[in-house]
């Protein structure tokens, strides 16, 4: 365990061994204020878990620099009592092989036959998820354990969700990659008949460059949002935002990401 020295309180790098990926990347834990006191030593605590963990709490591992703030912003919305004191898992991707394990389903555009994102769900469930609740002071159960993440890691986080239903009760899909895989996440929630507890459901008008595309990605947002709201998720349990002229970029998602928390883990 290494403890980072970048970060706004008590960040925990894990080196992860994973057999169901055949690879080892860093999970970052980082711990709300107070868990090591002595009079919290009892105290269990909900968790989120976000994919693409290099980006959430240091610029120095961050893509293009930019990180999601999630330390600060957690560090702040606890202190004030906004949200609830959690631990936040950063699960990092491994690079090269991030699109093969973020899709679920082969893809004709980009070309991606052997993807790999079907073992998700048991890498999350039957090994992340248990390292990190042996190894802290968790509490379990729907309502206590929240997943997310942007672009095609929001993809496999939905993904994640309607494989394993009733596991995740809290749901972050930031501009998920609803395009790939010729729309099939879309075709797949029609389905669905247990959701999430609470899922926050973001996207921006500028995500794809131009404007047509950028239409696109938005509508299919939408459409995800029209098929929740069908399976009865009121507005207390399903929050949409669409955010005027923001890119697909972390700057976005972090700025997004206190009011996503606040929906998802407020007091």
């Amino acid at each position: 365990m290494i403890r980072a020295t970048g970060a706004t309180g008590d960040l925990r790098l894990h080196e992860f061994r994973s057999r169901i990926f055949k690879n080892t990347r860093f999970l970052r834990v980082w711990l709300p204020p107070g868990y090591d006191d002595p009079q919290n030593s009892g105290r269990y605590y909900p968790v989120l878990y976000l994919n693409d963990g290099q980006n959430l709490f240091e610029s120095s591992t961050a893509f293009g620099g930019v990180e999601w703030g999630v330390d600060e912003t957690a560090d702040r919305m606890i202190r004030e009592g906004i949200v609830l004191p959690m631990i936040v898992v950063g699960i990092d991707n491994t690079g090269k092989d991030r699109m093969r394990e973020y899709m679920p389903h082969p893809s004709m555009h980009p070309m991606m036959l052997r993807v790999k994102g079907r073992r998700y769900p048991d890498f999350l469930m039957k090994e992340v998820m248990p390292f990190v609740e042996h190894t802290y002071r968790v509490a379990t159960g729907p309502e206590n354990t929240g997943l997310g993440g942007s672009s095609l890691g929001a993809l496999i986080a939905l993904y994640t969700a309607i494989a394993r239903p009733g596991v995740i009760g809290r749901l972050l899909l930031e501009s998920p990659s609803l395009w790939a895989s010729n729309r099939q996440a879309i075709k797949e929630s029609r389905v669905v008949r247990i959701w999430p507890e609470k899922i926050f459901l973001a996207a921006g008008t500028a995500e794809a460059g131009n404007a047509e595309r950028s239409r696109t990605v938005v509508d299919d947002v939408r459409e995800l949002a029209a098929i929740m709201r069908r399976a009865v998720l009121s507005e207390n349990r399903l929050r949409m935002v669409i955010k005027q002229n923001a890119e697909h970029t972390e700057s976005a998602w972090a700025e997004r990401f206190p009011e996503a928390l606040q929906f998802l883990f407020g007091t």
